[in-house]
């Protein structure tokens, strides 16, 4: 049997780090502060170094950093928040279960981020929020978005789970990483995550002070002295282990980011002939970092092809097979299918290829060889 080509290889990245996670994690359980130790505390301050941000407040995982940013901004039940049905649920169901309204608007073809040009149409009385995702791994339009927002007196939550360490330019120049522009930003660290620990967990971003100590109360109970709580809160928090693993693989992620990026650039180029296969575009104002390699393909071909791919020994994957709006648990909201034909044609031709910080130039050849043979499906 041929070799098998997996979406994600943790364990091979683990083995290449092994000695400081280890060393980490003896830490830890020598000192057994397994809950709000020091070492989460240096993994925050390590993490918005990093992101040139005053405050990082880990948690639980990136859908609390989202309720605890609603919660953080006040927003309440009817209120409304804006953002796009090509995604994980996690983005609008986090809002959906506190009574907030997700109200979607398309994305752009070539990014799969969100078209900034339907956001204002979208607004009502009740629109107290923007919520882009940084999908794949570059930013959204992020410039045009935060001018919406001042103009209009709304709040900007970035989803950025899915990109890490992604840098958007400014027209004036200026540089800001993924999480870091709108009033607060999330991001989760499950262990798929360009920056993953071994378990669940997440983390919100912001450069207000009230904010971050609005999101550090909200995600432990609403506490900042034991037993005395200011507000209702969330038991929310990111454990002694996983921030030692994190703090590890924190020194390592812009190297895991230019792994991602030559391999991106490998596959662009192997396919750059292949008939059928649009290679993922970049935006002119963001770096990608490649959380996933997604390409389009001709919808009525991709299965076939994906099995195909699969029979080989390949792994893939689509993101997102049903958008959003089509969604049954969405159903209340009211969209119908032909509301987001962007979105919709998206999720039929999209597919994803293996991407991750130890894949090999020469499982990308064989990869798209065989992507070249199935020229007649596509």
């Amino acid at each position: 049997m041929s070799e098998k080509i997996p979406m994600l290889e943790l364990h091979a990245q683990y083995l290449k780090i092994k000695a400081e996670v280890d060393a980490a994690l003896s830490e830890v359980i020598d000192g057994s502060a397994f809950v709000n130790g020091a070492v989460v505390r240096r993994f925050e301050e390590a993490l918005a170094r990093y992101l040139g941000c005053k405050h990082v407040v880990a948690c639980g995982n990136g859908t609390d950093a989202l309720q605890i940013s609603f919660l953080s901004l006040g927003l309440q039940p009817g209120d409304e928040v804006i953002t796009t049905p090509f995604t994980f649920i996690a983005t609008a169901e986090a809002a959906a279960l506190f009574g907030i309204r997700p109200v979607f608007v398309d994305v752009d073809a070539d990014t799969f981020n969100m078209d900034v040009s339907q956001v204002e149409r979208a607004m009502t009385d009740r629109t107290r929020a923007i919520l882009p995702v940084h999908l794949f791994g570059q930013c959204a339009e992020m410039e045009p978005l935060l001018e919406i927002a001042r103009r209009r007196h709304l709040r900007i939550i970035e989803d950025a789970c899915q990109a890490i360490g992604a840098e958007y330019e400014f027209s004036d120049g200026k540089r800001r990483r993924a999480g870091t522009m709108g009033d607060l930003g999330c991001t989760s660290f499950f262990p798929s995550k360009n920056l993953g620990c071994f378990g669940d967990g997440g983390a919100l971003f912001t450069n207000d002070d009230e904010l971050a100590a609005r999101a550090r109360q909200i995600a432990n109970h609403g506490t900042s002295v034991k037993y005395h709580h200011e507000q209702l809160g969330m038991n929310s928090r990111l454990d002694s282990l996983q921030a030692a693993v994190l703090e590890v693989k924190l020194r390592h992620l812009d190297e895991y980011t230019k792994a991602r990026q030559t391999a991106a650039a490998c596959y662009d180029r192997l396919l750059a002939d292949c008939p059928g296969i649009v290679t993922p575009k970049r935006s002119a104002n963001s770096t990608h970092v490649y959380h996933q390699y997604t390409m389009k393909v001709p919808a009525g071909a991709r299965d076939q092809l994906r099995t195909h791919l699969q029979e080989t020994g390949i792994a893939t994957a689509i993101y997102y097979p049903v958008p959003l709006h089509l969604q049954p648990a969405f159903a209340y909201l009211g969209y119908h299918r032909g509301d987001f034909p962007v979105a919709e044609k998206l999720a039929d031709s999209v597919l994803s290829l293996p991407m991750h910080t130890e894949l090999m130039e020469e499982q990308q050849k064989k990869i798209c060889q065989i992507l070249a043979e199935c020229s007649p499906i596509l």
